[in-house]
């Protein structure tokens, strides 16, 4: 099985296979420059959380390399690149997560290709590192997924959205090679489609049957007993397990808890933010209005029409069954299990 590589170096460059062309086109684009990162992040030409930190970690690589004397301190450029790069996404905690290893290193010498040495071998390290996590959390997740069961999974979380192999979606990959027959049911993901268009084109890549329904037929389709339980991705979990994830999701959380349907979050412990109690301390990044009012460049609503376009929503804790990491399957009370994972991550 080919694997899906979103995220590649060579040459000096970061090369993104660019998410907004697919499923129609695959086109890779070539980044030379830290700014065409925050760029490319902010147009979300790659998304995905786990994804967006190790874009971010080749992001300051750029910056130290493309470093010349007459811009002054190589810590100053360095220090202005990971305010841009961490505010091209706020949501995602994996960003700032990622920066500040990168900036960690940084103070360990002051000769630029020393630098600009250490933050390559350590992005390289963080690439390699989340695909070992996402494996991981694919063994963690499938022991969750009954033989013979049903899934249904909401935004992309897949190879896209990572390093690689994916999260939520490696879960379900995970569960399809142990031959567990699984029925695989999706959301279209609006309004961007990232379901439609990215986890559509990646259960294809990887032969794996699926069918796609709108956000709204979440209610129906639950109710009708079709689906056994329900997981979705991360982009930041509070300390008391508050989870913010692409817009809808505490929806399908909460029609799943209504159905008494188990509602499962599989992310890495880079995601976890130890730092905000709870998720009304998450930020919520708020996107173009033209994501609704327009599709593929053609305009559907009147020019007066007011949008308000959030691209995240926070799902209490209280609705997730469980929490999947690569330390292990985290239940309620989230709080002891959560900071204890991330002790284990860092062990």
């Amino acid at each position: 099985m080919a694997e899906i590589r979103a995220i590649k170096w060579a040459n000096n460059r970061l090369i993104l296979l660019d998410q907004t062309k697919l499923p129609t086109q695959e086109i890779y684009t070539e980044i030379d420059h830290y700014s065409k990162a925050v760029t490319a992040i902010k147009e979300m030409r790659v998304r995905g959380a786990p994804a967006l930190g190790i874009t971010a970690a080749y992001g300051m690589v750029l910056a130290a390399m493309n470093w010349c004397p007459d811009q002054g301190d190589i810590n100053d450029v360095l220090t202005q690149a990971a305010l841009d790069l961490i505010g091209a996404r706020p949501t995602a905690v994996n960003v700032a997560w990622a920066v500040k290893r990168m900036q960690a290193l940084v103070h360990t010498t002051i000769n630029p290709i020393e630098v600009s040495n250490q933050l390559l071998n350590e992005a390289n390290r963080l690439f390699c590192k989340d695909i070992e996590t996402n494996k991981l959390i694919g063994g963690h997740g499938s022991t969750l997924i009954e033989n013979n069961s049903s899934v249904l999974t909401h935004c992309n979380t897949g190879a896209l959205a990572t390093a690689g192999y994916g999260t939520a979606l490696g879960v379900i990959r995970r569960a399809w090679e142990q031959k567990k027959n699984i029925q695989v049911f999706h959301t279209e993901t609006r309004p961007f489609l990232q379901g439609a268009r990215l986890t559509a084109w990646e259960l294809a890549k990887l032969n794996i049957p699926t069918t796609m329904i709108i956000d709204s037929a979440v209610g129906i389709l639950l109710r009708t007993g079709k689906v056994d339980c329900v997981i979705t991705g991360a982009d930041r979990i509070a300390a008391n397990g508050d989870t913010a994830n692409k817009i809808g999701t505490y929806t399908l959380a909460a029609v799943a808890a209504e159905n008494k349907i188990p509602f499962y979050i599989a992310a890495p412990t880079s995601t976890i933010d130890l730092t905000i109690p709870s998720g009304n301390a998450i930020p919520i990044e708020e996107r173009p209005s033209e994501e609704i009012t327009h599709l593929a460049g053609t305009e559907l609503t009147p020019k007066e029409t007011h949008v308000w376009n959030p691209s995240f929503d926070v799902t209490p804790h209280y609705h997730i069954s469980a929490i999947i990491t690569e330390t292990g399957i985290i239940r309620p009370p989230y709080i002891e299990g959560l900071a204890q994972a991330v002790i284990n991550s860092n062990e």
